[in-house]
């Protein structure tokens, strides 16, 4: 437990600006070099069920890098650029690129884990959602008392709108709301991000949530 929780040495290296240059510049190539190199980059980085049984298991970690539309990277990446500096800044980089890469590829594996078992073998999960919902948490835990602005109107403590987001994210599971977004994995970045502040940090976020 001593060696897992020894901490990084601490450095601020604006590990966020290079993720969100990554996806950026994968996103702007797969859209612009027509539909098969789209295609082709889809199949060999998306989280795709049927191929991680053939080996490619590379995809848990590269799913998160691709997007399937504007939309979807715009929300994504302006999600990571709001909490992920703030998170970087009190983790160091280290901390942070490890948090954002273990939680999402963990996301991915228990998505494929899910697809497997319902027998969904071709469904493609791409996105940093998981990864996004684990920083978010991250953000509630760090600054608890942080009053965030929905749609720069409504006033909510960091907290209470990660909580209400997981909520609703579990809400549309069940119901199955929304179409394709993949809600469980959210889920599970939230989850697999819960778990890493108890093993590495020895910290309950239920506790800093509440504040109690």
């Amino acid at each position: 437990m001593e060696l897992i929780r020894k901490p990084f040495k601490y450095r601020n290296d604006g590990v966020v600006y290079w993720i969100i240059g990554i996806n950026v510049v994968i996103f702007a190539a797969m859209q612009l070099l027509g539909r098969d190199f789209w295609y082709f980059t889809a199949e060999r980085m998306a989280m795709i069920p049927l191929r991680v049984i053939s080996g490619w298991i590379w995809t848990f970690v590269t799913y998160m890098f691709i997007h399937y539309d504007f939309r979807h990277i715009l929300f994504n990446m302006f999600g990571l650029f709001i909490f992920g500096l703030h998170v970087e800044r009190q983790m160091g980089s280290r901390e942070f690129l490890s948090y954002y890469l273990v939680t999402g590829a963990l996301a991915g594996i228990f998505s494929f884990a899910v697809y497997f078992f319902t027998r969904n073998y071709w469904v493609a999960l791409m996105g940093a959602s998981g990864a996004l919902f684990a920083v978010q948490l991250a953000y509630a835990v760090l600054f608890p008392n942080s009053v965030i602005y929905i749609w720069g109107l409504l006033p909510l403590r960091a907290p209470v709108m990660v909580l209400g987001f997981t909520g609703l994210e579990l809400f549309f599971s069940i119901t199955g709301g929304r179409g394709n977004v993949a809600h469980l994995t959210h889920l599970a970045g939230f989850a697999f991000g819960w778990l890493y502040f108890i093993v590495r940090f020895g910290v309950n976020p239920l506790r800093r949530l509440t504040g109690r």
